[in-house]
């Protein structure tokens, strides 16, 4: 059982960490074979995966402490990655009706 639950958790970890690089738009979601972004979604995988860390500490085996912790650390620098991203981002041009009501308002 102790090995079925080693899988288990693993599997755990694996499938918070796709959900997270899916909703940063760095995976397909394999379902509709698109790019979907939605950090908020990424920031609940890896707050997921943080609490995990916690409330396992001291329960974990060496590996299983540093897989966790790998997998972290490449996570919250990929989101802060795509966080910067929507920082830098230039603003929208105005749609074309807008652009013309900007034209003729001066």
């Amino acid at each position: 059982m102790e090995q079925n639950n080693d899988f288990l958790f693993m599997q755990l970890i694996l499938q918070n960490q796709q959900i997270a690089m899916m909703s940063m738009g760095k995976l397909k979601n394999p379902v509709t074979d698109t790019i979907e972004r939605n950090l908020e979604y990424a920031k609940m995988s890896i707050d997921t995966l943080d609490m995990l860390l916690v409330k396992t500490k001291g329960n974990l085996s060496d590996y299983e402490s540093r897989f966790l912790t790998e997998v972290l650390k490449d996570l919250k620098l990929n989101y802060v990655d795509e966080v910067n991203k929507d920082k830098q981002a230039p603003a929208a041009e105005p749609a074309a009706d807008d652009k013309k009501e900007q034209d003729t308002a001066k």
